[in-house]
């Protein structure tokens, strides 16, 4: 019997609310490491009062509404943020699920590198650096997606490595701090996941959706030219929908030329 097929509404549920337990994890991961604290060990608290937090105001998204969006102790305001990505999480396993269908391994895959391109934005956003730990796990994910995603040949991921990480390098020696170091191991990594043909659009995608950001801050006078912003964010949006339309948008900017 097809369980899926057969209890569809509860299979989505389960699948749902994992997301937002992982992803849950995952806020653990962007607070505490950058912070050089044990994000597996120790009990989770409030940044307010630091008083130590029950099971009750642990459950995601649930604790958040029913607490009305403060610390049951202190009664300080929380913010929205943890609590949006929790349901990003649980967003993103029912859309792998639905995407993947009939290949969990692939979907499985995927949604793991949502996480770390999760972990990578919300980093990069509060400490304008993306750890170590971040791109050694995509390559540990590249090497499982030899096996769960195997129309990315070997070849091509290994392209994949050099294809963006070397010209950003040579820009950045050119043009002092034109990229982090974090950004290009994340793309050499991301690379070897991808392969050179999406690496290289989801580098087009974010330097024009980081272009236009740009463009608005100096707009908007938030920023002037000197001053540099997180650039990881667009990187992990342009491979996020590199890695699900990446092939429809190489097919449709080749049909488009061909007209």
């Amino acid at each position: 019997m097809d369980v899926y097929n057969s209890y569809p509404a509860m299979i989505a549920v389960v699948i749902f609310f994992m997301g937002t337990c992982i992803f849950s994890f995952l806020n653990v991961i962007i607070y505490r490491v950058p912070r050089k604290m044990d994000f597996v060990k120790g009990h989770s608290f409030c940044p307010s009062c630091r008083h130590q937090l029950g099971a009750l105001d642990l459950i995601p998204l649930f604790s958040y509404i029913f607490l009305g969006g403060k610390c049951r102790y202190c009664k300080k305001k929380i913010g929205a943020r943890d609590t949006l990505i929790e349901l990003f999480g649980g967003a993103a396993a029912l859309f792998c699920g639905w995407y993947y269908k009939g290949k969990p391994a692939a979907g499985l895959t995927v949604f793991l590198f949502f996480c770390i391109l999760t972990v990578v934005t919300f980093m990069d956003m509060d400490t304008m650096e993306i750890e170590d730990g971040c791109w050694i796990a995509v390559y540990i994910l590249a090497a499982a997606a030899c096996f769960t995603m195997p129309e990315t040949s070997l070849i091509s991921r290994l392209i994949g490595i050099v294809c963006v990480s070397v010209p950003m390098l040579l820009l950045t020696l050119a043009i002092p701090g034109a990229f982090g170091g974090g950004d290009m191991k994340l793309m050499g990594a991301c690379g070897a996941f991808l392969g050179w043909k999406i690496t290289l659009i989801s580098t087009v995608l974010a330097v024009l959706a980081g272009g236009i950001w740009g463009i608005w801050l100096l707009i908007g006078k938030k920023k002037d030219r000197k001053d540099h912003f997180a650039f990881g964010p667009f990187l992990c949006m342009g491979m996020a929908v590199g890695v699900l339309y990446g092939e429809q948008i190489i097919s449709w900017y080749l049909g488009f030329l061909i007209l």
